[in-house]
This record gives C-alpha cells, sequence and structure tokens, in this order.
C-alpha cells in the first residue's frame, strides 16, 4: 500500500465513522470540517501553567522578540523567492535559488520538492508541531488567567489538525504583551523542540553515526512524476555506478551528474537490481547540468567492527532514531516558522495586527494587516504554483 493509498483509506474510515457516530461522539461537522472538542485535558494544561507561570511568562518575553524577527524576516525571503523565480523565467542558464515554500505530506513525493517527507517519521513529526504547538498556546493563556473553553482535533477535508480553543471575552480583555505571549507561544515552542531535536540528531550522528556506519552507493528515495527515473528506478534500488564512473556516497553521485553527464545524454545506471537506461532531461535549477528526477540518500553499511561487537540491531536502531530527530527538527523549524508568516489567520498576522494596533487605530491596523496578508498569501501560490506545474506540465 503506497502512501496516497493510505490516505484515502483513513480518509474514508474517518468520515464515514464521523458520519455514523456523529451524535455518540460529539463530532461537530460543518461543510468539509470535522471538529471533535473536550474538556478533558483542560486541568493537564491549567496544571502545567501554574508550576512555573513566572517561567511560562518570562520565557515568552524573550520567545515574542524572536518571533518578531521571525515574522519581519519571512517577508523578505518571501519577495526574494519571487524575484528567483522570475529571473530564472527570462534566464536561459543559470543556477537558481529553490523556492522557500513547499509542501510536505508524509509518504508522498511532490512534484518540484527537492524533498520527500518518509510516512512514518513525518506522520511523528507533525503529530509533534500540532501538540507542541497548540499545548503552548493553552499553558500561555493559562498562565495569564484567560480561561480554555475546549481542546479538540479537527479535520479539514483529509488534512488533520489540533486546536486549543481560549475564552473570546478573556482575550479580547488581555494586555497587549499576554495577547502577544499567547501568540507566539505555539510558534516559539516549536522553534525550541527544534533547536533540542537538532542537538540529539547532532549528538547522534557526531557520536554514534559517523563511527558506526560507511556508504556504499546512494540509495533510491524516491522518483519524480514526468521525469527519466519515473517508473523505471524504484524505491529502496542502490546505485553504484553511472555510465561507469562508480558512485560512493551522495557527494559523487552529484559530481558526476553535474560534470560527467551532459542533458538529453543517455545515461547507464548500475544498480544492485540491475542496470537501467535513461535519457537525461536539463537540471531547471543549472540547464547545464543533467536531471534524473531521482530522489536519493547515502547507502549505509555497518563497519565490520561495530558489527562483530554490537550486531547490526543496535546501530540501525540508532540509525532509525537520528532520521526521527531530524524529521523532528526539520517539520517543527519549518512549520513553526512558516505560521510567522506576517498573514492572517496564522499567528504571525495576528501579531502584526496586534503590534501595529499600538502605534495607531485598530481601524487602520486592521486594513493594513489584511493588505499583507493578501500579499503574502498571493506570493506562497505564486511560489508553491511555480514549483509544481513546471514539474508536472
Amino acid at each position: 500500500m503506497d502512501a496516497l493509498q493510505f490516505y484515502a483509506i483513513a480518509f474514508i474510515v474517518i468520515w464515514a465513522v464521523a458520519l455514523l457516530f456523529r451524535d455518540k461522539l460529539k463530532i461537530e461537522i460543518s461543510g468539509p470540517i470535522l471538529m471533535r472538542k473536550t474538556t478533558r485535558l483542560r486541568d493537564f494544561i491549567d496544571s502545567i501553567a501554574q508550576k512555573s507561570p513566572r517561567f511560562w511568562r518570562w520565557s515568552m518575553n524573550i520567545g515574542v522578540p524572536i518571533c518578531v524577527f521571525f515574522m519581519i524576516l519571512n517577508l523578505p525571503l518571501l519577495l526574494y523567492s519571487l524575484g528567483t523565480i522570475i529571473q530564472n523565467m527570462f534566464a536561459v542558464h543559470g543556477p537558481s535559488t529553490v523556492s522557500s515554500v513547499g509542501i510536505a505530506i508524509p509518504g508522498v513525493s511532490i512534484p518540484g520538492s527537492s524533498f520527500n517527507v518518509p510516512l512514518v517519521y513525518g506522520l511523528i513529526g507533525l503529530v509533534v508541531v500540532i501538540v507542541v504547538h497548540e499545548f503552548a498556546h493553552g499553558i500561555l493563556a493559562r498562565t495569564d488567567g484567560i480561561k480554555i473553553k475546549s481542546i479538540g482535533l479537527l479535520m479539514l477535508a483529509v488534512i488533520p489538525g489540533a486546536f486549543v480553543e481560549p475564552d473570546e471575552e478573556g482575550i479580547k480583555k488581555a494586555s497587549r504583551l499576554t495577547k502577544l505571549r499567547i501568540y507566539a507561544a505555539g510558534s516559539m515552542s516549536n522553534i525550541v523542540v527544534a533547536f533540542i531535536a537538532f542537538l540529539l540528531l547532532t549528538a547522534l550522528s557526531s557520536f554514534f553515526i559517523a563511527p558506526s556506519f560507511h556508504p556504499q552507493g546512494v540509495e533510491v528515495q524516491n522518483t519524480m512524476p514526468n521525469t527519466p527515473a519515473y517508473g523505471v528506478l524504484q524505491n529502496g534500488m542502490v546505485i553504484t555506478h553511472v555510465n561507469g564512473y562508480e558512485v560512493t556516497n551522495l557527494t559523487t553521485f552529484t559530481d558526476i551528474l553535474s560534470t560527467k553527464v551532459k542533458p538529453g545524454e543517455e545515461v547507464n545506471i548500475t544498480t544492485n537490481q540491475g542496470t537501467f537506461k535513461l535519457k537525461a532531461t536539463a537540471n531547471s535549477n543549472n540547464t547545464n547540468h543533467a536531471y534524473l528526477g531521482v530522489i536519493v540518500q547515502n547507502h549505509l553499511t555497518v563497519n565490520q567492527d561495530v558489527a562483530s561487537k554490537y550486531g547490526d540491531t543496535i546501530p540501525w536502531f540508532l540509525y532509525s532514531l537520528y532520521w526521527l530527530f531530524y524529521w523532528i527538527f526539520f517539520l517543527n523549524i519549518g512549520i513553526g516558522t512558516f505560521n510567522l508568516l506576517p498573514a492572517k489567520p496564522l499567528d504571525g498576522g495576528l501579531m502584526l495586527e496586534e503590534i501595529l494596533s499600538s502605534k495607531m487605530s485598530e481601524d487602520l491596523a486592521n486594513r493594513i494587516t489584511n493588505s499583507v496578508s493578501v500579499f503574502s498569501w498571493m506570493i506562497v501560490v505564486i511560489l508553491i504554483g511555480a514549483t509544481i506545474i513546471p514539474a508536472i506540465a
């Protein structure tokens, strides 16, 4: 079963259960949205908030300027990416910068995307992102005495999510600093989790992975639709040679494609499952370089001395742990900072409106925020479209 089949079955089962047992399970259905609210975890969030309210307030006093920094940084980054794409539309040759905006669906290859999120690691990472983000909002709300009406799960068509619903009147009456702390709490917590995960994966890589493994070729992780490799190379194949040149690791594989193979040239790919012929196309990032449409990573083998002492199980377990921390890091930093884009209804947009309201009338602050939000979302849509459309055309 591939990831799309898994999602399709999950979608059908969840919606069928929701429709059949709507009243019994207390599920709210509004158009394409399923929502299940509960009050069971309110005491848990409250207990965390009240154990050390000063710690939470002061940590978010530090977190607010950090989040404001990312909020301000996001818009120039979007504009830079847009400028790069426009430049590439008129350029004949030359490297391009990959779009800073992408879609990540665990287990699914997105056309044009430079990364592929594994199904299991990706789902675990997304759960960590959502739980940390929403609980942080709730903890900061309770720290300043704002009631939590409910906690719940939701699904927008096929997109899962979670929420903590604070009392709206309490939010309106709260001080400006309290609101900013609450808005910043989710993304700041994601950034902190990403930092912790980065430290853990760095430690694993330095002290356990590097001394325990050595690369032998590159392993196919996925192939992009409508590319030379699609339907020819399969996931799990290990590439050992390209046109007779030995592939020892990811670096040599990339070097061979950029220096030894030309666009339009026939390429012999030697793998552990046979030799396959492909016709290379031009890399959209640099039309002088060959492109096969294959996503690969180093194929690792346990060092003999390590295997004789610890066996294969422990090294591969630590290797799996490394990738788990990697995707927790990647998704938390990516989604957490994107949520600080100055565009409502994202937290960055809410923060922008609150900051502007301190310097001007609420009406003017609202109009400026709405304009910036529309502008930002337009760029996001253009960047995603510019990445996906050429890949499927």
